[in-house]
Formats: C-alpha cells, sequence, structure tokens
C-alpha cells in the first residue's frame, strides 16, 4: 500500500514556499498553535537556507536535498498528530546528518528537548551507517542472528518513543526516494528496512506505515512475485469495484435500519500481506480470502457486535474464519472484529468492525494517544500517562524480538536492558554484559584472541582494557603474536574481566601452565603483593596450611595456575595473622565481639542458619563468591562460584544447588600508614584522594615532602581500611595512576 504524496508548494522564483506548506500542514495537525507553528517554519528555513548555501564541490558528494527530505517527514509525523518539538527535529535531522547543521547551535535555537531528539534518531543511524559500510556482514548470510542483535540494539538505545518515530519517518523517506537508483543501493535500504523498521512500526501498532514499509521493501527484495500479484490484482480490481460498492450499499440500507450512525468503505488488502499469506498457508491468489473486504466503523464497542450481527444476517459466515481482537486484543494493542462471509454472487468477502478510535489506534498505533489524551469516548479508563508507560513496556518487554524469518510477522520479543551491543570491525553485532570492557569482547569473539590481546580500539581510539563498553560502539582488538595473558586481568578491583566466561578461561590458561613455571609465577606474585603489604614476617608455612596445601610450593602453584586468587591469600593471612602482631602495631578503630576462630557465618538464602560445612575441594574463604549444593545428611556443602566440582553439579544435579553469601560478621577498622613515590605533577594530589573516596577509603592524616630539584614527591597518608584484601585492591589501583613510581604500605 504505497502512498500517494502530494508536491510541496512553490512560490514565484520556484522555491518551496515554507509559509503555505506550513498552512497545509493543518490539514494533518491541526492542534500547533502559533509560536509552535511560528517555531517550524523557523527551523524549515534554517533548512532551506543551508540546503541553497551548499558549497558547489560538495553538490556532487552529496546529493541530498534536506529541505524537501524534511518537509516529507514532518508529513508524515503530522499525521501522526505528534507535539511541535518532534516535528521541529524531523525538519532539521536531515540537515543534521549531512552535517550542515550542528546539534549544539540548534540546542540553543530551538531548546534542549529538539536537540535530544536529534541526538536520539543520530544514535539510531549507527545502524545505516555501519551497513552502508559493510552490508553483507551485517545483513548478509549471517541476517537471521545480526538481525535479531540489530533490532535489540536498537530498541535499548530508545528512552524516547519519538526518537523511533522519527526514525521510521526517516527511514519511510529513505525507501520512497531509492526508487530510482541503482539496484544494489534500493537492495541494501530495503533489506533493512524489511528486516528492522517495518516490524517496528508493526509492534508500534502503526498501520499505514508498516504496510507502505512492507510493499516498497518487497517491490525491491522480490520484484517478480510483486509485479505477479500487482498484476493479478490489477485485473480484479474492476469486478471488485462493483462487487464492493454493492456491499456498502446493502450494509448501509441495513446500519440505517438499525439506527447505528456507521461509515462503510472498501478496505484495499497490501501486496505484501497477500504475498505472506499465500507462502503462510501454501495457497494461491484466489484462495486469498480477504481480498475483498470491507471495513466498517460505529461509535460504540456495543455497535460492533450489533453490525456483527447484521452482517452474518445477511451472508452465511465462514467457520474458523472469525477473530474477536476486541475481547483479546493483539500484542501491540490492535482491536477489531474480523469475519468471512459467502457474500453476494457467492464471492468470499471479509469484513472488519471497529469503533472510530480503535480505527486510529489500528492507523497510527501509540502516537492516537497523543490524539485521544483526556478523553474516554469508550469509557475505558486509561489515562495518557497510562499509555505512555505502555509505549515504553512496548520498547522493554521482555523476549519481544525474535529470530525468524527477517520478513515474516513482527518484533514479538522485547529488549533484555542489562545487555549492550557493540560492532566488530566488520560489522558483526555482538552482546555483552552490561559493563563488559574489550577483554571480555576480545574473548567472546574467540579465546585465542583473548589470550593473544595486547591492546584495543574504540571508535578508531585507543583505550585501556578496561574501558566500559557501551551500545554502539564498534571494538577492535590488537593482538600480539603469542598468548600471554596478565595475572592483572584477574585482579578484581582492576576491573578487566566483568564476565564470568572470560575469567574462567584466563584460569584456565594459566592452570594449564607447567607446575614449575606456576610456581615461579605464583612466588613472583605473592612477593610482589606481600612486600607491597608489609607482611614479610609472616609464617607463609603456616598460611599454606591454614588453607588446606601440603607446602609453600603447592600454594605458590595454585597462585600461579590461578586455581587461588591472591585476595582469597590475603583473606586466610588476615585470619592467620592478627593486625596488632604486625611490626608496626596498627590500632582498631572500632571494638566489636568476633567469633574466637575468626569464621564469618554462613547466611543461605530464603531459610537463614543452618547446617553448612566449607567444601574442601576449593576451600572457599569470607570474600569469596560462594554457591551451596544440598547434600544428603550433611547440610549445605558451599562452594566457591567457579569450582569445577559446583560446575559439574550445577548441570547434573541443578535442583539442589542454592544460593548463598557470607554472613555479616561485624567488621573492625584499622589504621595503616601508605606510602606513595611520585614525580610531581598537577592534579595528582586530587587524584589520589579522589580514588580514595572513590573506594570509601577514609584518610586520617597526610604528609608531603616534595623534591624540587628531582621533580619527585613522597606523600604519607594514613588511611583506615577492613581488610589485607581492600588494602591491596586500593595500592593496586594507586600504582595504576599517572606519575605513580610506587605505592605500598610503611612497614
Amino acid at each position: 500500500m504505497v502512498k500517494v504524496r502530494e508536491d510541496h508548494p512553490l512560490d514565484a522564483e520556484g522555491r518551496i514556499d515554507i509559509q503555505v506548506w506550513c498552512d497545509r500542514l493543518d490539514t494533518l495537525n491541526n492542534t500547533l498553535n502559533d509560536k509552535e507553528k511560528s517555531a517550524l517554519v523557523r527551523a524549515a528555513l534554517l533548512t532551506q537556507n543551508v540546503q541553497e548555501n551548499v558549497p558547489a564541490a560538495s553538490v556532487s558528494i552529496v546529493d541530498i536535498d534536506c529541505l524537501s527530505w524534511g518537509l516529507e517527514m514532518v508529513e508524515i509525523l503530522a499525521d501522526l498528530h505528534l507535539d511541535h518539538e518532534t516535528l521541529i527535529a524531523a525538519v532539521l535531522y536531515r540537515a543534521v546528518r549531512e552535517q550542515r547543521l550542528s546539534v549544539d547551535d540548534l540546542e540553543s535555537q530551538f531548546g534542549a528537548a529538539v536537540a535530544k531528539l536529534i541526538r536520539g534518531v543520530q544514535g539510531m543511524a549507527i545502524i545505516t551507517n555501519m551497513r552502508n559500510d559493510s552490508p553483507e556482514s551485517v545483513f548478509g548470510r549471517e541476517s537471521a542472528e545480526q538481525t535479531e542483535n540489530v533490532r535489540k540494539m536498537l530498541v535499548s538505545m530508545v528512552d524516547d518513543v519519538r526518537v523511533a518515530l522519527i526514525k521510521l519517518a526517516e527511514r519511510t523517506c529513505a525507501i520512497r526516494a531509492v526508487k530510482n537508483a541503482p539496484n544494489d543501493k534500493r537492495q541494501r535500504v530495503a533489506k533493512e528496512v524489511s528486516d528492522i523498521y517495518a516490524p517496528l512500526a508493526h509492534r508500534l501498532g502503526i498501520g499505514h506505515i508498516k504496510w507502505e514499509l512492507e510493499d516498497l521493501a518487497f517491490r525491491y527484495l522480490q520484484a517478480d512475485e510483486y509485479k505477479q500479484i500487482a498484476r493479478l490484482l490489477d485485473e480484479k480490481r474492476l469486478d471488485r469495484q462493483h462487487f464492493i460498492d454493492e456491499v456498502i450499499n446493502t450494509l448501509n440500507t441495513e446500519l440505517a435500519k438499525a439506527n447505528i450512525d456507521g461509515s462503510v468503505m472498501g478496505r484495499a488488502k497490501h501486496i505484501y500481506s497477500i504475498w505472506r499469506k499465500m507462502q503462510r498457508k501454501d495457497i494461491g491468489f484466489s484462495q486469498v480470502y480477504d481480498i475483498r473486504a470491507v471495513r466498517i466503523l460505529v461509535p460504540t464497542v456495543r455497535d460492533c457486535y450489533s453490525v456483527l450481527g447484521i452482517a452474518h444476517s445477511l451472508w452465511r459466515n465462514i467457520p474458523n474464519e472469525f477473530d474477536d481482537y476486541i475481547a483479546s486484543p493483539k500484542e501491540n494493542g490492535y482491536r477489531s472484529l474480523h469475519t468471512a462471509v459467502i457474500g453476494p454472487q457467492q464471492k468470499v468477502l471479509e469484513v472488519q468492525i471497529r469503533t472510530k478510535s480503535m480505527h486510529e489506534e489500528a492507523e497510527f498505533g501509540v502516537c492516537a494517544h497523543w490524539r485521544y489524551k483526556g478523553t474516554d469516548s469508550e469509557g475505558v479508563q486509561d489515562s495518557y500517562e497510562q499509555k505512555i508507560e505502555w509505549l515504553r513496556q512496548v520498547l522493554e518487554w521482555h523476549d519481544e524480538i525474535g529470530g525468524g524469518d527477517p520478513l515474516q510477522d513482527d518484533l514479538v520479543t522485547g529488549v533484555e536492558q542489562d545487555r549492550i551491543y557493540v560492532f566488530t570491525p566488520e560489522g558483526h553485532i555482538i552482546d555483552l554484559p552490561q559493563s563488559a570492557t574489550p577483554l571480555d569482547f576480545a574473548y567472546r569473539i574467540h579465546t585465542d584472541v583473548g589470550h593473544c590481546c595486547r591492546g584495543a580500539k574504540v571508535n578508531g581510539r585507543i583505550v585501556p582494557l578496561n574501558h566500559p563498553l557501551k551500545t554502539s560502539d564498534q571494538v577492535e582488538i590488537l593482538t600480539g603474536k603469542r598468548e600471554a595473558p596478565s595475572r592483572d586481568w584477574l585482579a578484581p578491583g582492576l576491573g578487566y574481566l566483568m564476565t564470568s566466561r572470560a575469567r574462567a578461561k584466563v584460569q584456565h590458561w594459566f592452570k594449564m601452565q607447567a607446575r614449575d613455571k606456576n610456581i615461579e609465577d605464583g612466588r613472583a606474585l605473592m612477593d610482589r603483593e606481600f612486600k607491597r603489604l608489609g607482611l614479610l614476617d609472616l609464617d607463609f608455612d603456616g598460611l599454606a596450611n591454614s588453607m588446606n596445601l601440603k607446602s609453600l610450593d603447592d600454594l605458590y602453584a595454585a597462585v600461579g595456575a590461578s586455581d587461588l586468587g591472591v585476595h582469597q591469600v590475603l583473606n586466610a593471612a588476615q585470619r592467620l595473622l592478627d593486625f596488632n602482631d604486625v611490626k608496626d602495631p596498627v590500632v582498631p578503630l572500632s571494638k566489636s565481639k568476633v567469633k574466637a576462630d575468626g569464621a564469618n557465618d554462613i547466611f543461605i538464602e530464603g531459610v537463614g542458619n543452618m547446617l553448612t560445612h566449607i567444601a574442601g575441594c576449593c576451600n572457599p574463604v569470607p570474600g569469596d563468591a560462594i554457591v551451596g549444593y544440598i547434600t544428603l545428611g550433611r547440610g549445605v556443602s558451599v562452594h566457591r562460584q567457579d569450582c569445577t566440582n559446583i560446575l559439574q553439579l550445577g548441570e547434573d544435579e541443578p535442583e539442589r544447588i542454592i544460593k548463598v553469601d557470607w554472613g555479616s560478621a561485624p567488621q573492625q577498622m584499622y589504621s595503616v600508614d601508605v606510602i606513595i613515590e611520585a614525580f610531581d605533577r598537577y592534579g595528582l594530589l586530587k587524584d589520589i584522594t579522589t580514588l580514595l573516596d572513590t573506594h570509601r577509603i577514609n584518610v586520617s592524616a597526610m604528609q608531603t615532602l616534595s623534591d624540587k630539584g628531582k621533580n619527585t614527591v613522597d606523600m604519607v597518608f594514613t588511611v583506615e581500611i577492613r581488610s589485607f584484601e581492600e588494602l591491596s585492591r586500593v595500592l593496586a589501583i594507586m600504582n595504576q595512576l599517572p606519575n605513580v613510581a610506587s605505592a605500598r604500605r610503611r612497614r
């Protein structure tokens, strides 16, 4: 169903007459006041001005009439009765996209709301931009999975439904404009529209836009089938029109007899829906019953069922061809009565019956609520705020996007807002959890890519490997020739790995290294950490025994293979060594009763305290992420979440896995001196204090000593900490600060 558009009005000089155009717009949207109309005219004139003043050298590169395009978008959106901010954003958007206007400048002229809408549509344009760069990788052979990711990413970016509507209008203009474009461009635009934007229009319930997008995309993607159905429809057109006229006259007579103020019209079924029904039901053109159809609009729901009775009394209804979408609306809110009957001349006729407001919703979907806000024409107590909340649910509903044939049906599932969607350099879309890093991305691509990762680029710029990614980022991983994961990647405080999958792959790599190498690496890692914490007098053999390991080498090997994290060793050291036994005593800041053995309670989620025991296979310590396994007769066995045994049990007997957490044992605060040696620079002290504040570390004293000749500075901070693990994490991050040579605890 392709819409026929009027040409824009021209003045005596052959330019588009903006004022006449705006006056004509009143027939579509008469809700704008004089001030809003003036702002819309001002935006259109600005677009016209930049369009006419494009340098001649750039016209051949970008042959886009931003003004005509913008006015056409406004007409589409005005037909949906959207507000003036949306219309202003629409008329300006194409000029912004072609880099002829700046969003920052427009914000000062038209307000923050208009600028926010334009930025939102620019964000959605990432799909079109990436597709133009690498169409085959995004919409090619792997289109099923990629289309699902594209849909999810687009919807996850939309927090204002007007952004999606502007984008729909822009893509409608785009597919109209490619009529005379080269075939490959028509194919690309049509594929994008059929995969993404026609289903989105359906989900938002905007029928007439959905139909136009589907028909135009079908015309370019399946040209032969389109022409065949169009030819069959044209051959039947005159006969069908005589038939429909006869039906309309009959129904109008019957409605008048029943004193029902209704209107009857012929309904044209769009070509794509005919083809889809033929494919879905494996039938021929002659078996599509609703090619001959009428639509009856009445004032109330009661009238709908009265007219249904009239239709069934006039003609015999076809069994199994009746649908009551008033009692059971479709997922997108569509409501109507559908029935098929054997009409005059024994020809099949479809009859649709609905109220006028139902018709508005069927045509304009979510946008109909702008028109009807504050009214209650059918006694349905839905406020405007409830309608807007429904719009938000439409965009966020869980399991709303399906991965089936992109030419079939609709967006059937919602978007998980805890995911982000990023691009590979080739244009593939990868989904990751929120806060994922380039290193997580590398391991998501392939284990070998993660092991060989040496750096990353995000949107063309080199970033740290712990840089948080966000939706629509393009990520490129820089790799070396050999595998060499860093043990720092496993340090929780440094934030390199946010996904358990990537962390497990790194741990497995270290575990597979030779024992001698693991012992060497583990010794170096522990020596460095314990030296930084000033714990050189610790009984390391006793520490190994306290962790159920036979020797110190076993402890080094476990740390080197990443079976044990340094933070777990620190927790064990804290239990073994009272802070007050350290060479420089520290003073507890608060006193509290702690169990004599120093053990923490274990809390079973939903149950409370019950019989528990620590699993000997992984020996979790307080601070580890843990999980419980219900044993037979021994209560709950507590394992580390990454324990290989519990992972296997989780697959074999998932019903016996329960959530557990460490009890909230009272904590003591300890005063510790931290020495920082650094090369002096502006802002160094601010960076350090900001870091401590971010990690909620209280500073009770501070000393600094600068050497101007060497441009160095020594700082001593007295901080209050809860554990060795917390101190280790803060020192590790301090050592990452620019110009910091070392950060360690004073012994």
